[in-house]
């Protein structure tokens, strides 16, 4: 275990001085509105023992959640504190690569590093927003999560927060700084704006409208900034009285000289039994090279830039009882055939409080050059 006694002295958190002041005159406007409303506080830990192929080491993420709500008035904040104890492990190049992954955000999100004996350990700020709703209009400013696609691997659409399905946790993903507004035009239908401030203070923009079209959702999406641009669609309905539900979603991506689409199509069925298939198909009509996708890491369009035309994606989770789940996915190139990617789960609920997990992270062939298989062990506390 960790000794975060060790471990607290960590380097403050670096803001511009004008957002700074901004996020201090509108913390003093909801002092007064703290004492009258409903807060509800949550803290969850995750630790993850993990064995790759050259080392073993230790992962553990406390994560302090604080949501608001009074009226139609709401706000929530999450913070992190991140741990990684193993000296091999930190003095990798893998955790170096790590180290290097930021939000793109016009203030940090997370302190410095601070190192002691065989550990590393910073702080997070994982999401700061609030905002007012009613019955036909939503406005949200602060870090947060921009929802865009229906993909269940690949999101074409969402350059803001896409998920990298090939990580320890996908959905882990870094905020954005936006305003987004969403007008609900009648019970069908509804438009969303949303303008994000980046690192280098310009700006990017979303326009998408999504309405219901007889039996299916359909949205149309668009994106701009100083150097890319994106229109896209997204189609999600249920085949007839089958139970099988179909999605697709594309997108036409301009980033400075470069010019491609991509497009996934897929479905999920579940069986009375408890079992859901999932499957799912990319193609995609550039292929980028490896030198390519590291130079552009920190692009807007990092998650689009694929060394492959054609991806399938095959996913099978179980319900055994109440207690017990598994899963296993797998996710290859049809192009490169020897390329694959194969994550298994089986996680145990003991409690509203306590839960465990083992699983298995398989990389393999040239498109994840410099990736070792990792294994683990997860033990969740949540209260």
């Amino acid at each position: 275990m960790v000794d975060w006694c060790r471990v607290v002295h960590l380097c403050p958190f670096k803001y511009k001085k004008s957002f700074f002041g901004r996020l201090k005159s509108i913390t003093l406007l909801f002092i007064p509105c703290l004492l009258f409303a409903q807060i509800d506080i949550r803290i969850e830990n995750s630790n993850f023992t993990i064995s790759d192929d050259s080392t073993l080491y230790n992962y553990n993420r406390l994560r302090l959640r604080n949501d608001y709500n009074k009226d139609n008035f709401f706000a929530t904040f999450i913070g992190d504190g991140v741990n990684y104890y193993g000296k091999k492990y930190i003095n990798s190049t893998t955790f170096s690569y790590l180290k290097e992954q930021k939000s793109d955000t016009p203030f940090a999100t997370q302190t410095g590093f601070k190192n002691y004996e065989d550990g590393i350990a910073y702080a997070k700020l994982y999401r700061f927003y609030g905002g007012w709703e009613d019955d036909n209009n939503r406005i949200v400013l602060g870090l947060q999560n921009i929802s865009m696609g229906v993909g269940r691997i690949w999101t074409p659409t969402n350059i803001f927060n896409p998920k990298n399905s090939y990580a320890l946790e996908p959905d882990e993903t870094f905020g954005v700084m936006a305003l987004s507004y969403t007008r609900h035009i009648n019970d069908t239908s509804h438009i969303t704006v949303v303008t994000s401030q980046k690192e280098d203070d310009s700006f990017k923009s979303a326009l998408q409208y999504k309405t219901f079209l007889d039996i299916v959702d359909v949205a149309i999406d668009i994106i701009s900034s100083d150097n890319t641009q994106m229109i896209g669609y997204e189609i999600e309905g249920n085949l007839a009285d089958t139970g099988v539900e179909l999605r697709s979603e594309g997108a036409y991506i301009k980033y400075d000289s470069e010019e491609f689409t991509q497009f996934i199509v897929g479905a999920d069925y579940g069986f009375k039994n408890g079992i859901t298939v999932v499957g799912e198909t990319l193609y995609n009509s550039k292929i980028f090279s490896y030198t390519e996708l590291i130079e552009n890491q920190s692009s807007d369009i990092s998650s689009n830039m694929l060394n492959s035309n054609l991806y399938v994606a095959l996913g099978l989770s179980k319900s055994f009882n109440i207690f017990l789940d598994g899963s296993l996915s797998y996710i290859g190139s049809l192009d490169d055939r020897s390329s694959s990617f194969i994550s298994s789960t089986l996680s145990y609920t003991l409690n509203d409080y306590n839960s465990f997990s083992l699983g298995a992270l398989i990389y393999r062939g040239n498109g994840f050059k410099d990736i070792g298989n990792s294994y683990y062990f997860r033990y969740g506390l949540s209260f």
